[in-house]
């Protein structure tokens, strides 16, 4: 089991997670995948050093190091190749440094069950480690090289990077062939007019135990990040009568890396064909809107914001006052909060409160709209 110290560099923006909850978010991940967390190191900077951190703060965290048993060290951000070379020369003792797409990565690998799911991953992976390949093989560059020679530990890099743009290449050839598949699966729900629902959101906002609510279905749904990998789609009748397929996705995360997004692009493009997104919100959180800002974020940079959406605030069983007073707080806020183009349902995916309600507003829209 690796022992982990987490480093943190802190963002202005005030619409992103704070520093500590964006570092506990972090820990939760690590656990996920087996660590055990043993400190954390935060600091303050106005511009990226090359060494990610400064200069006395890689003096604190070498003596932290040298005082404690620890394995590994993983950054709050995504490295450059550099910064993750640079800084573990600095702190040195064999410490492995990683970075936050890197335990992303680990975490995806953890979870990922199909076919396609495993080969997005493994896609990812290859993509990330890619231009990091010069850290595996710095030290032979001294045995040879000079103007006009190539020392083998350059030959070796562009032997490896020759491997793995070759696997890249099969991986993707591989994800094209289901994804033909897909665009088959598509045409068919296309000709038998079937709409499709889409829950999106934060990760473990709830979405799966919604989907399970919504389809009678027994889809794993934990209090840990990233347990949906792979979309899972079912159909359910509404009471309108019309058939609908509902469709779990994997939730969004603060600074998920473009790669990953990128190497899910067939998950994107199933949400692409929603008539509606459930844009799932543990409204329990106390990190709720700024969840819902990292969401819009994301959903506007795939061009996903012009589906039309239903704000579903879940968790409201887990709010500070009672569920009965709750619910009553809810039935009075809905028709406040509620417009035409952007409804909002408060639920309880968990004890069923308000479900039918949730229901009756997908149907009204789906009967409203051709």
């Amino acid at each position: 089991m690796g022992v982990n110290i987490f480093s943190k560099q802190n963002s202005n923006n005030s619409n992103n997670l704070s520093l500590l909850k964006s570092l506990e978010e972090l820990e939760d991940l690590a656990k996920g995948v087996g660590a055990n967390v043993i400190g954390k190191l935060t600091q303050n900077l106005k511009k990226p050093t090359p060494f990610y951190l400064g200069i006395g703060k890689i003096d604190t965290l070498k003596k932290i190091v040298k005082d404690s048993d620890i394995e590994t060290i993983i950054c709050d951000d995504e490295l450059h190749p550099s910064q993750q070379r640079n800084l573990e020369k600095k702190i040195g003792r064999n410490i492995k440094i990683i970075d936050r797409t890197a335990l992303i990565l680990d975490v995806f690998a953890s979870r990922a069950k199909s076919r396609e799911g495993k080969l997005q991953v493994s896609l990812a992976q290859h993509e990330y480690l890619l231009p990091r390949l010069i850290r595996q093989w710095t030290h032979l560059e001294r045995l040879g090289g000079g103007i006009g020679t190539r020392g083998p530990g350059e030959t070796q890099i562009e032997t490896d990077r020759r491997l793995i743009r070759r696997k890249i290449h099969s991986l993707k050839a591989e994800i094209n062939t289901i994804e033909s598949r897909r665009d088959l699966s598509r045409r068919q729900r296309k000709d038998a007019n079937l709409r499709v629902i889409t829950l999106i959101g934060y990760t473990n906002a709830g979405k799966s135990t919604l989907f399970n609510r919504l389809t009678g279905e027994k889809a794993i749904a934990k209090n840990q990040y990233f347990v949906t990998l792979d979309p899972l789609t079912r159909k359910i009748r509404l009471p309108s009568g019309k058939f609908v397929l509902v469709t779990d996705t994997v939730g969004f995360i603060h600074k998920l890396p473009p790669s990953i997004i990128a190497a899910f692009k067939s998950t994107i493009e199933e949400i692409n064909q929603s008539s509606i997104l459930l844009y799932v919100n543990d409204i329990s959180h106390n990190e709720s809107d700024k969840h819902k800002t990292e969401v819009e974020k994301i959903i506007k940079s795939l061009n996903l914001d012009k589906i039309r959406k239903i704000y579903v605030e879940n968790k409201i069983d887990k709010m500070k006052s009672s569920t009965k007073t709750a619910l009553e707080e809810v039935s009075n806020t809905i028709n406040t909060l509620s417009t035409e183009d952007l409804p909002t349902v408060f639920v309880s995916a968990k004890s069923g409160a308000n479900i039918s309600s949730l229901i009756e507003t997908i149907d009204s829209i789906l009967t409203s709209t051709p």
